[in-house]
């Protein structure tokens, strides 16, 4: 009885662990689309670093209902960043389903984590 408490106990500690590691590996791969200006096919040279340099103005995007910006009012962050990659970066928006607004999402609620 003993040896299976201690396997499930290190069964779910193996888990926490590479779970801490796959949302840190979205976080950095956000954080690289987030300052790359070609990524979506950008033709503005502009990245979504150049107007939030190190997130700058975001720190509290997780936790709001709603985003505001220039193209108007948006009920999810994943449609508040496809009308910047298309309005500000030029480029092409992504689906809000896949990996790289996913990556995307997580570094943006990363930011509020910073102190």
């Amino acid at each position: 009885m003993k040896v299976c408490k201690i396997t499930l106990l290190v069964m779910v500690s193996c888990g926490l662990i590479f779970s801490f590691a796959f949302a840190s590996t979205n976080i950095e791969k956000g954080k690289t689309l987030f300052n790359d200006p070609m990524a979506f096919g950008g033709k503005s040279g502009k990245s979504c670093g150049t107007c939030h340099p190190n997130g700058q103005g975001l720190e509290k995007a997780a936790t709001r209902k709603e985003w505001t910006n220039p193209a108007g009012k948006w009920t999810s962050l994943e449609d508040a960043i496809n009308v910047c990659i298309v309005l500000a970066n030029k480029g092409n928006a992504i689906d809000p389903k896949s990996e790289q607004m996913k990556d995307l999402v997580a570094y943006i609620k990363s930011l509020g984590k910073k102190k």
